[in-house]
């Protein structure tokens, strides 16, 4: 990658550490293609570094402002990059940074208490797609789903399926567990119920959003192992944990948590913290060295306590990120539609994907970052226009693959010295950044990076496609631009693939 040698390059001519060098897109056209502030950071001169910085890789190197370096790409370098895609294909924007890492992304987690929500729609493709980055980098990532299957909620859903006055959840598929479950014990029930939400619900609408886990995971598993047993053993051991008020308590303060939490109830009963500390204790022992989670906004609170944990077992809160998805809010014909899963008035997840189309809902539910709250505006999802980000996207590589079709040949070796116009230029010049989207992605999980990269590839190519003529009686320059247009059709297709959206060739 070009960002890659240009941190090497101030590296030699400043002696900085290359973790505190910063190289960067400049926000606007006419200041090169990246930029950096080094000099700033060094409070030294621009101009006496930029001595330092001579390469073939740059037309020019310039001084911006007070401290900032441009540098300006040179056109031989640009033109090559179009043979290194043509040449690596399928496997064009993947790194080997992970170097092999094994990292678990626990996603969606949600209770087979009932169908999917918008909620776990958000976590699901993003879990999904952070998945894909990070493999794309060199890590050993795999999904994993943590089922609930024990608890106060398996009761509470019981109850709801008994029907009487501790009843909490309600819909149809409420209804329809009743018909195919009798009795009078809530946990039986719940479990029951549990089973059939899980394998003809939840798994279902998972195998319709193209979502493979590697692992489902039962916490009920946990209890049968006797693994929280050993855990609540290794605090006590550890004497971080004591009683109080008939309860056991996990000293959470230590490790930066505001108060300590229970463990075990003064009833006897484990709270889900306990399982989950054995849950946490039994990924690093699968061999994982780096866990990621996506929760719900719901859970913010639970963070500290997670990461006092880890602590506490002796790992390293580094090891951990948890992503908190904000939420979700469906917006039909300019309204907000109200929904309560407990009252059972709301639009699942199934019926999104069935009126919209999977496509759509991955790259909407992908668009904003995820600790921010998340319109999904259905007029705009169904649009076949510019304004949907997943139709303008798909339509430009569509429109790719109908160029392609009316060429009989391309040549082994086309002459992309000749690619000189700026549109094409331009092209090439974002062409290159996916394997940088990666890499950054996969170091801040900004999913919505993809989405917008992709939007953007489409606006850049569309305008080549406008100002450049594809096709013309100068053989080797056509032979030179259908190259650039497969190049596109390479990194575009990619793009997508990452966010696990088709690639169509005809629309």
């Amino acid at each position: 990658m070009i960002r890659q040698e240009i941190i090497k390059l101030i590296q030699k001519a400043t002696g900085e550490s290359p973790e505190k060098i910063r190289v960067a897109y400049p926000e606007g056209e006419g200041f090169g293609d990246y930029t950096t502030n080094i000099a700033l950071q060094l409070k030294r001169p621009a101009s006496e570094i930029t001595v330092n910085l001579k390469s073939d890789l740059f037309e020019k190197v310039e001084v911006a402002g007070p401290g900032f370096i441009n540098f300006f790409l040179a056109k031989g370098y640009l033109q090559k990059q179009v043979g290194i895609i043509l040449k690596e294909k399928e496997s064009f924007g993947e790194l080997k940074i992970g170097r092999g890492q094994k990292v678990n992304v626990e996603f969606i987690s949600a209770n087979p208490t009932g169908p999917l929500t918008l909620g776990n729609g958000r976590g699901g493709f993003c879990g999904d797609v952070l998945t894909n980055v990070l493999n794309a980098a060199g890590y050993q990532a795999k999904r994993e789903y943590y089922i609930n299957d024990t608890g106060e909620q398996i009761k509470k859903l019981g109850h709801s399926v008994i029907g009487d006055a501790e009843a909490v959840y309600q819909g149809r598929y409420i209804e329809e567990l009743k018909k195919k479950i009798k009795g009078n014990n809530p946990e039986k029930i719940g479990q029951s119920a549990a089973k059939i939400i899980l394998q003809e619900m939840i798994k279902p609408t998972i195998k319709k959003m193209k979502i493979k886990f590697d692992v489902w995971f039962s916490e009920k598993t946990l209890y049968q192992k006797k693994e929280v047993d050993r855990i609540l053993d290794v605090l006590k051991k550890k004497k971080l944990s004591y009683g109080k008020e008939g309860a056991l308590w996990f000293k959470s303060t230590q490790f930066g948590d505001d108060k300590d939490r229970v463990l075990i109830k003064a009833g006897g009963e484990e709270t889900y913290l306990a399982s989950d500390i054995a849950y946490l204790k039994n990924k690093f022992v699968r061999g994982f060295q780096k866990l990621i989670f996506f929760w719900g906004a719901d859970h913010y609170g639970y963070v500290a306590r997670i990461l006092a944990a880890a602590e506490a077992l002796g790992y390293k809160k580094e090891q951990i990120d948890i992503i908190v998805m904000q939420l979700v809010r469906l917006i039909r014909d300019g309204k907000e539609v109200r929904m309560s899963k407990r009252t059972g008035t709301y639009v699942t997840l199934d019926e999104l994907i069935d009126e919209v189309g999977l496509d759509v809902a991955r790259c909407f539910f992908l668009t904003r970052s995820a600790d921010t709250h998340l319109n999904f505006d259905l007029a705009l999802a169904k649009t076949q226009s510019e304004k949907n980000p997943v139709y303008y996207v798909q339509y430009a590589h569509a429109r790719i693959c109908s160029i392609l079709r009316k060429v009989k040949m391309l040549e082994a070796r086309p002459r992309t010295d000749l690619l000189e116009h700026p549109a094409e230029l331009k092209l090439i010049r974002q062409l290159m950044r996916l394997p940088e989207i990666v890499e950054d992605t996969s170091q801040d999980f900004q999913i919505q990076r993809l989405p917008q990269y992709a939007v953007d590839l489409a606006t850049v190519f569309h305008q080549f496609y406008r100002d450049c003529h594809v096709i013309s009686e100068d053989k080797n320059l056509s032979q030179a631009r259908l190259s650039l247009v497969l190049a596109a059709k390479i990194v575009l297709k990619n793009t997508l693939s990452l966010m696990g959206i088709s690639a169509p060739e005809k629309m």
